[in-house]
């Protein structure tokens, strides 16, 4: 995806607004998780809804939304596909959405590269992902992933930054008393200047 503007901490603030996970339930949805992979020998997770092949699609999709950097480690090593299994595992409709959207994601690789999506190459990946995640009018080709995308995004997006592991990539250190309490001047600066009261 070529669009290497925005930063994690960006794409955090846009989730939190979108609000597209309760807190609470991703909370429980991460302990669910740990329960079930200690009892699975940890990495040996089982998929709960979707099959192997669209469960290590998803997982692939994840790191390319997410992928690892100098500081933090790629979607798949927080759990996200695990994250997003265990809900599609809760919610039929939930699970239509991503199983439709991973077929569809397959079904346009085998018609023009003549491989599925985990099996392409990187720069044929990109470059479908391109097409879907930056599209401001839905084509009727691409239409179908685009919606696709925007959830599996938003999903991905949830599923690290609940984790223990998105925790630590934003530095939050739990919930504590304070002694005081002060904005960050970036903060207002951000809000000074998308106000129409700002100078």
């Amino acid at each position: 995806m070529s669009n290497p503007q925005v930063t994690r901490r960006e794409a955090l603030v846009v989730l939190t607004a979108a609000g597209t996970v309760v807190p609470a339930v991703a909370q429980h949805t991460h302990e669910a998780l740990a329960a079930a992979k200690s009892l699975n020998q940890g990495a040996n997770y089982k998929p709960k809804a979707l099959v192997k092949h669209q469960f290590d699609t998803l997982k692939a999709l994840g790191d390319l939304i997410i992928p690892a950097d100098a500081t933090s480690p790629a979607a798949s090593e927080a759990g996200a596909a695990e994250f997003i299994d265990y809900l599609c595992s809760k919610n039929d409709e939930l699970n239509n959405i991503f199983t439709g959207g991973l077929f569809w994601m397959d079904n346009y690789m085998q018609s023009k590269h003549g491989t599925t999506f985990l099996a392409a190459k990187k720069a044929d990946q990109i470059a479908l992902l391109d097409n879907i995640a930056y599209r401001k009018l839905p084509s009727p080709e691409f239409a179908p992933g685009q919606k696709f995308f925007m959830w599996a995004r938003n999903m991905v997006m949830d599923a690290y930054y609940t984790s223990p592991v998105g925790m630590k990539d934003l530095g939050f250190m739990g919930n504590g008393a304070m002694s005081e309490f002060s904005v960050p001047k970036e903060a207002v600066d951000y809000v000074m200047k998308r106000s129409p009261f700002g100078a």
